[in-house]
């Protein structure tokens, strides 16, 4: 098995096995974050998937396609190189389920942002995503997400002013 990296996104590939669905989607997810193309995110979810923040403990809605899609119109503005770097996939191809570790870099006007993600992601048989389950780093979004919750307040007020 051989390993190569692809716009950001480390793949385990062989070449007598072809991707799953499943599998694909993810990557095409990724490349969508990456270009933070989010008609490209939306158009791999289902339009009842749910987005489900975790731990329970950080309190979190869960996210419909509405709520979901608002932050990141909302985020969108005040990151810059955002970039997801895969590092390692679990799938369950019968299951239609795939567990992703992924990492985020970007630079925002509250500073460098550097995350660390767990994704599992559930499909339907159209390979669209039905539900997403999150884990964030809970020192990140304690301490860095409040600051960008003001970053994104203030491009909203310049943006009445203008």
């Amino acid at each position: 098995m051989t390993k190569e990296i692809r716009q950001g996104f480390r793949v385990a590939a062989s070449m007598s096995t072809p991707q799953s669905p499943q599998r694909q989607a993810l990557e095409c997810l990724v490349q969508a974050f990456n270009r933070m193309d989010i008609d490209a995110i939306f158009s791999l979810r289902h339009e009842d998937c749910m987005r489900i923040i975790l731990p329970a403990s950080m309190g979190h809605r869960p996210q419909n396609n509405t709520t979901y899609r608002a932050q990141l119109e909302q985020l969108r503005p005040i990151f810059q190189n955002f970039r997801l770097t895969v590092h390692d996939i679990v799938e369950d191809v019968e299951s239609r389920k795939i567990c992703a570790h992924l990492n985020a870099r970007a630079d925002t006007a509250a500073g460098e942002y550097v995350n660390e993600y767990m994704w599992t992601l559930e499909f339907n048989e159209a390979t669209q995503i039905i539900k997403w389950s999150e884990f964030v780093d809970t020192g990140v979004n304690r301490d860095f997400w409040p600051m960008l919750e003001q970053a994104m307040q203030s491009h909203r007020q310049s943006q009445t002013r203008d």
